[in-house]
Protein backbone atom coordinates (compact mmCIF):
# COMPACT_ATOMS: atom_id res chain seq x y z
CA UNK A 1 0.00 0.00 0.00
CA UNK A 2 1.40 3.40 -0.99
CA UNK A 3 2.00 5.92 1.77
CA UNK A 4 -0.44 8.81 1.70
CA UNK A 5 0.95 12.31 1.27
CA UNK A 6 -0.13 14.95 3.77
CA UNK A 7 -2.37 16.60 1.17
CA UNK A 8 -4.11 13.31 0.32
CA UNK A 9 -4.66 12.61 4.01
CA UNK A 10 -6.19 16.05 4.57
CA UNK A 11 -8.52 15.61 1.61
CA UNK A 12 -9.76 12.27 2.90
CA UNK A 13 -9.96 13.35 6.54
CA UNK A 14 -11.63 16.67 5.75
CA UNK A 15 -9.67 18.46 8.43
CA UNK A 16 -9.02 21.71 6.59
CA UNK A 17 -10.24 24.76 8.45
CA UNK A 18 -11.63 23.24 11.62
CA UNK A 19 -13.59 25.62 13.84
CA UNK A 20 -11.42 28.70 13.38
CA UNK A 21 -12.43 32.22 14.36
CA UNK A 22 -13.96 34.48 11.73
CA UNK A 23 -12.76 37.95 10.79
CA UNK A 24 -15.23 40.80 10.36
CA UNK A 25 -14.57 43.05 7.37
CA UNK A 26 -12.78 46.30 8.19
CA UNK A 27 -12.54 45.66 11.94
CA UNK A 28 -10.16 44.22 14.47
CA UNK A 29 -12.93 42.17 16.07
CA UNK A 30 -12.46 38.44 16.30
CA UNK A 31 -14.27 35.63 17.98
CA UNK A 32 -12.86 35.31 21.52
CA UNK A 33 -10.72 32.40 22.62
CA UNK A 34 -12.21 29.05 21.79
CA UNK A 35 -12.27 25.58 23.27
CA UNK A 36 -10.14 22.95 21.55
CA UNK A 37 -11.88 20.66 19.08
CA UNK A 38 -12.51 17.08 20.19
CA UNK A 39 -11.47 15.82 16.76
CA UNK A 40 -8.18 14.00 16.48
CA UNK A 41 -5.38 16.51 15.97
CA UNK A 42 -2.29 16.24 13.83
CA UNK A 43 0.87 15.81 15.85
CA UNK A 44 3.66 16.29 13.34
CA UNK A 45 3.64 19.43 11.22
CA UNK A 46 6.07 20.70 8.59
CA UNK A 47 6.78 24.41 8.83
CA UNK A 48 8.31 26.51 6.05
CA UNK A 49 9.92 29.75 7.28
CA UNK A 50 10.64 32.46 4.71
CA UNK A 51 14.19 33.71 5.32
CA UNK A 52 15.00 36.62 3.02
CA UNK A 53 15.22 40.39 3.50
CA UNK A 54 12.45 42.25 1.66
CA UNK A 55 13.01 45.66 0.03
CA UNK A 56 11.98 48.66 2.08
CA UNK A 57 8.73 50.06 0.72
CA UNK A 58 8.73 48.01 -2.49
CA UNK A 59 5.57 45.96 -2.16
CA UNK A 60 5.57 44.78 -5.77
CA UNK A 61 9.14 43.46 -5.58
CA UNK A 62 8.51 41.81 -2.22
CA UNK A 63 5.40 40.10 -3.51
CA UNK A 64 7.35 38.84 -6.51
CA UNK A 65 10.11 37.56 -4.22
CA UNK A 66 7.57 35.76 -2.05
CA UNK A 67 5.88 34.12 -5.04
CA UNK A 68 9.24 32.83 -6.29
CA UNK A 69 9.87 31.28 -2.88
CA UNK A 70 6.37 29.81 -2.73
CA UNK A 71 6.81 28.32 -6.20
CA UNK A 72 9.95 26.53 -5.03
CA UNK A 73 8.22 25.29 -1.89
CA UNK A 74 5.26 24.04 -3.92
CA UNK A 75 7.49 22.17 -6.34
CA UNK A 76 9.80 20.60 -3.79
CA UNK A 77 8.08 20.26 -0.42
CA UNK A 78 4.88 19.14 1.23
CA UNK A 79 4.30 21.64 4.04
CA UNK A 80 1.55 22.35 6.55
CA UNK A 81 2.47 25.93 7.36
CA UNK A 82 4.26 28.88 5.78
CA UNK A 83 5.42 31.85 7.88
CA UNK A 84 6.86 35.12 6.57
CA UNK A 85 8.86 37.62 8.63
CA UNK A 86 7.21 40.67 10.18
CA UNK A 87 6.00 43.30 7.71
CA UNK A 88 7.28 41.30 4.77
CA UNK A 89 4.99 42.83 2.13
CA UNK A 90 6.14 46.42 2.73
CA UNK A 91 9.63 45.50 3.95
CA UNK A 92 8.86 46.70 7.49
CA UNK A 93 9.19 50.23 6.15
CA UNK A 94 8.39 51.85 9.51
CA UNK A 95 12.08 51.65 10.46
CA UNK A 96 12.91 54.29 7.81
CA UNK A 97 13.26 57.74 9.37
CA UNK A 98 12.06 59.35 6.15
CA UNK A 99 8.71 57.52 6.48
CA UNK A 100 6.33 59.36 8.81
CA UNK A 101 3.33 57.99 10.65
CA UNK A 102 1.13 59.63 8.03
CA UNK A 103 3.11 57.97 5.23
CA UNK A 104 2.42 54.48 6.52
CA UNK A 105 -0.97 54.30 4.82
CA UNK A 106 0.84 54.28 1.46
CA UNK A 107 2.28 50.88 2.36
CA UNK A 108 -0.87 49.47 3.98
CA UNK A 109 -3.45 47.10 2.52
CA UNK A 110 -6.99 45.99 3.11
CA UNK A 111 -6.54 42.21 3.32
CA UNK A 112 -10.04 41.59 1.98
CA UNK A 113 -9.45 43.43 -1.30
CA UNK A 114 -5.67 43.37 -1.84
CA UNK A 115 -4.41 41.61 -4.97
CA UNK A 116 -1.35 40.53 -2.97
CA UNK A 117 -3.34 38.69 -0.33
CA UNK A 118 -5.67 37.20 -2.94
CA UNK A 119 -2.73 35.40 -4.56
CA UNK A 120 -1.45 34.17 -1.20
CA UNK A 121 -4.93 32.93 -0.29
CA UNK A 122 -5.10 30.98 -3.54
CA UNK A 123 -1.68 29.45 -2.88
CA UNK A 124 -2.74 28.35 0.61
CA UNK A 125 -5.91 26.79 -0.81
CA UNK A 126 -4.10 25.02 -3.64
CA UNK A 127 -1.44 23.61 -1.32
CA UNK A 128 -3.77 22.97 1.63
CA UNK A 129 -1.39 24.86 3.90
CA UNK A 130 -1.79 27.41 6.67
CA UNK A 131 -0.20 30.77 5.87
CA UNK A 132 1.03 33.53 8.21
CA UNK A 133 1.61 36.72 6.22
CA UNK A 134 3.27 39.85 7.63
CA UNK A 135 1.98 43.20 6.36
CA UNK A 136 0.82 46.69 7.29
CA UNK A 137 -2.96 46.64 7.58
CA UNK A 138 -5.13 49.64 6.78
CA UNK A 139 -8.09 50.60 8.99
CA UNK A 140 -10.25 53.71 9.14
CA UNK A 141 -8.11 55.63 11.62
CA UNK A 142 -4.60 54.31 11.03
CA UNK A 143 -2.56 51.17 10.38
CA UNK A 144 -1.62 48.02 12.27
CA UNK A 145 1.50 45.85 12.12
CA UNK A 146 -0.35 42.65 11.30
CA UNK A 147 0.11 38.96 10.71
CA UNK A 148 -2.71 37.64 8.53
CA UNK A 149 -3.72 34.03 9.20
CA UNK A 150 -5.05 31.91 6.34
CA UNK A 151 -6.23 28.34 6.83
CA UNK A 152 -5.86 25.37 4.49
CA UNK A 153 -8.83 26.45 2.40
CA UNK A 154 -7.34 29.90 1.83
CA UNK A 155 -9.79 31.60 4.17
CA UNK A 156 -8.64 34.58 6.22
CA UNK A 157 -9.45 33.37 9.73
CA UNK A 158 -7.45 35.69 11.95
CA UNK A 159 -5.53 38.94 12.11
CA UNK A 160 -3.02 39.41 14.91
CA UNK A 161 -1.80 42.99 15.45
CA UNK A 162 1.49 43.70 17.22
CA UNK A 163 0.70 44.40 20.85
CA UNK A 164 3.83 46.06 22.25
CA UNK A 165 5.04 49.14 20.39
CA UNK A 166 8.17 51.24 20.97
CA UNK A 167 10.28 53.73 18.96
CA UNK A 168 9.47 53.42 15.21
CA UNK A 169 6.49 51.17 15.99
CA UNK A 170 4.57 54.19 17.24
CA UNK A 171 3.77 54.69 13.57
CA UNK A 172 1.34 51.78 14.05
CA UNK A 173 -1.71 51.49 16.24
CA UNK A 174 -1.19 48.99 19.10
CA UNK A 175 -2.96 45.64 18.98
CA UNK A 176 -5.80 44.86 21.35
CA UNK A 177 -5.88 41.10 21.83
CA UNK A 178 -3.92 37.90 22.47
CA UNK A 179 -6.29 35.37 20.94
CA UNK A 180 -5.59 31.72 20.27
CA UNK A 181 -6.85 29.95 17.16
CA UNK A 182 -8.08 26.45 16.58
CA UNK A 183 -6.62 24.30 13.83
CA UNK A 184 -6.19 20.70 12.75
CA UNK A 185 -2.93 20.66 14.76
CA UNK A 186 -4.45 22.18 17.90
CA UNK A 187 -4.59 25.63 19.41
CA UNK A 188 -1.89 28.11 18.42
CA UNK A 189 -0.98 31.71 19.14
CA UNK A 190 0.80 34.51 17.31
CA UNK A 191 3.10 37.25 18.57
CA UNK A 192 5.09 39.74 16.50
CA UNK A 193 8.75 40.63 17.05
CA UNK A 194 9.13 42.62 20.30
CA UNK A 195 6.06 40.97 21.83
CA UNK A 196 8.40 38.13 22.79
CA UNK A 197 10.32 40.36 25.23
CA UNK A 198 7.39 40.43 27.62
CA UNK A 199 6.99 37.01 29.29
CA UNK A 200 3.29 37.75 29.80
CA UNK A 201 2.75 37.36 26.05
CA UNK A 202 3.85 33.74 25.78
CA UNK A 203 2.45 32.82 29.19
CA UNK A 204 -0.99 34.23 28.32
CA UNK A 205 -1.14 32.33 25.02
CA UNK A 206 0.05 29.14 26.72
CA UNK A 207 -2.57 29.42 29.48
CA UNK A 208 -5.18 29.81 26.75
CA UNK A 209 -4.10 26.46 25.32
CA UNK A 210 -1.50 27.20 22.63
CA UNK A 211 1.00 24.39 22.00
CA UNK A 212 2.91 26.43 19.44
CA UNK A 213 3.40 30.18 19.00
CA UNK A 214 4.32 31.72 15.66
CA UNK A 215 6.64 34.70 16.02
CA UNK A 216 7.16 36.66 12.77
CA UNK A 217 9.84 39.28 13.35
CA UNK A 218 12.22 41.69 11.66
CA UNK A 219 14.25 43.24 14.46
CA UNK A 220 16.75 41.96 16.97
CA UNK A 221 18.17 38.46 16.57
CA UNK A 222 21.37 36.78 17.70
CA UNK A 223 22.71 35.40 20.98
CA UNK A 224 20.46 37.39 23.32
CA UNK A 225 17.39 36.47 21.31
CA UNK A 226 18.44 32.81 21.21
CA UNK A 227 18.59 32.75 25.01
CA UNK A 228 15.23 34.49 25.19
CA UNK A 229 13.48 32.13 22.79
CA UNK A 230 14.88 29.04 24.51
CA UNK A 231 13.69 30.40 27.86
CA UNK A 232 10.22 31.36 26.60
CA UNK A 233 9.72 27.88 25.12
CA UNK A 234 11.10 26.10 28.21
CA UNK A 235 9.20 28.08 30.85
CA UNK A 236 5.92 27.44 29.03
CA UNK A 237 6.51 23.95 27.62
CA UNK A 238 5.69 24.93 24.04
CA UNK A 239 7.25 25.40 20.59
CA UNK A 240 8.12 28.87 19.30
CA UNK A 241 8.54 29.46 15.55
CA UNK A 242 10.77 32.57 15.32
CA UNK A 243 10.82 33.74 11.69
CA UNK A 244 13.28 36.51 10.80
CA UNK A 245 14.64 37.60 7.38
CA UNK A 246 18.09 36.50 8.51
CA UNK A 247 17.26 33.53 10.71
CA UNK A 248 14.87 30.61 10.97
CA UNK A 249 14.77 29.62 14.64
CA UNK A 250 12.57 27.07 16.36
CA UNK A 251 12.83 26.32 20.07
CA UNK A 252 11.13 23.43 21.83
CA UNK A 253 9.33 22.77 25.12
CA UNK A 254 12.49 21.47 26.81
CA UNK A 255 14.43 24.58 25.79
CA UNK A 256 16.27 22.81 23.00
CA UNK A 257 17.02 24.44 19.65
CA UNK A 258 15.13 22.52 16.96
CA UNK A 259 16.22 24.72 14.04
CA UNK A 260 18.67 27.61 13.85
CA UNK A 261 19.41 28.40 10.22
CA UNK A 262 21.22 31.63 9.32
CA UNK A 263 22.50 30.50 5.92
CA UNK A 264 22.29 33.56 3.63
CA UNK A 265 22.10 31.35 0.54
CA UNK A 266 18.78 29.78 1.60
CA UNK A 267 15.58 31.75 1.09
CA UNK A 268 13.55 29.47 3.35
CA UNK A 269 13.78 26.46 5.64
CA UNK A 270 11.45 23.51 6.18
CA UNK A 271 11.34 21.84 9.60
CA UNK A 272 9.13 19.11 11.02
CA UNK A 273 8.12 19.36 14.66
CA UNK A 274 6.12 16.98 16.83
CA UNK A 275 3.59 18.91 18.89
CA UNK A 276 2.94 15.90 21.12
CA UNK A 277 6.08 16.99 22.98
CA UNK A 278 4.37 20.26 23.98
CA UNK A 279 2.58 19.10 27.12
CA UNK A 280 2.28 22.48 28.80
CA UNK A 281 -1.17 21.77 30.23
CA UNK A 282 -0.21 18.40 31.72
CA UNK A 283 3.15 18.88 33.40
CA UNK A 284 5.98 21.25 34.14
CA UNK A 285 5.95 24.94 34.83
CA UNK A 286 2.32 25.56 33.89
CA UNK A 287 0.80 22.86 36.11
CA UNK A 288 3.10 23.56 39.05
CA UNK A 289 2.53 27.30 39.24
CA UNK A 290 1.74 28.70 42.71
CA UNK A 291 -1.19 30.93 41.89
CA UNK A 292 -2.13 30.92 45.57
CA UNK A 293 1.05 32.89 46.34
CA UNK A 294 1.51 35.07 43.26
CA UNK A 295 0.29 38.44 44.50
CA UNK A 296 1.45 42.02 44.01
Amino acid sequence: MLKQTRREFLKVAGVAGIGVSKVLAGTNTEKPDIKPSKKKLMSKIRVAQVKVYPEKGNMRANHRSLMNILSDIENNHDVDIVVTPEGFLDGYVSTEKSVTKGDMVKYAINPLTSRYTHVVSEWAKRNKAWFFYGCTRKVANGVFNTTLIYNRTGELVGMYDKLHIQTHDYKYMPGKHLNVYESDFGLFGVMICADRRWPETTRTLTLKGARVIFNPTYGMHGDLNLCMMRTRAYENGIFIIFTHPGQSLITGPNGAVVCNNKDKTQAYTVTEIDLSAAMADKSGHIVDRRTDVYRL
